[in-house]
């Protein structure tokens, strides 16, 4: 039987719905790391089927590192403005910005292939696959760039 605290505790930590929690756990059993790996399996495969629609929407996000020496800026596209103003989707983008920042990638590519810099244990391309799981919209990194004194 799954606990409301295992629910709780897995929606703390991916923000994900109660119900896509409760399936994916019992899917595993009750099995928290099971769990997480059967959401992040799921993110992709929504992610791909939602490949096809028109990106009319998104963010734009700067972070700059303490010390003002290094910096950087990247477009966070959606479909809708309704999921470019929510807080959740800003702060994602925030967060993919400063990996940028930290990590200076070539290019997209380069850049989705990345462990996240936050040390979740997946990569960049897994953050945006679950912003897609979490607002089910199409999400992509479009343009981005790095400055730096150095």
């Amino acid at each position: 039987m799954i606990s409301t605290e295992q629910i709780k505790e897995l929606r703390d930590a991916t923000g994900l719905s109660l119900q896509q929690i409760r399936v994916a756990l019992e899917e595993a059993d009750g099995d928290k790391v099971k769990a997480l790996e059967i959401l992040k399996v799921k993110s992709s495969d929504i992610a791909a089927k939602k490949g096809d629609r028109t990106l009319n929407a998104g963010v734009i996000a700067a972070y700059v590192h303490s010390g003002d020496t290094v910096g950087a800026m990247v477009e966070l596209l959606c479909e809708t403005d309704f999921v470019a103003k929510n807080p959740e989707f800003k702060a994602a983008a925030k967060d993919i910005a400063m990996h940028i920042a930290a990590m200076n990638p070539a290019d997209q590519g380069e850049l989705l292939t990345q462990p996240f810099i936050k040390g979740s244990g997946s990569t960049v391309g897994e953050l945006v696959n679950g912003v897609v799981q979490k607002f089910g919209e199409r999400t992509e990194v479009g343009k981005f760039t790095r400055f730096s004194l150095n």
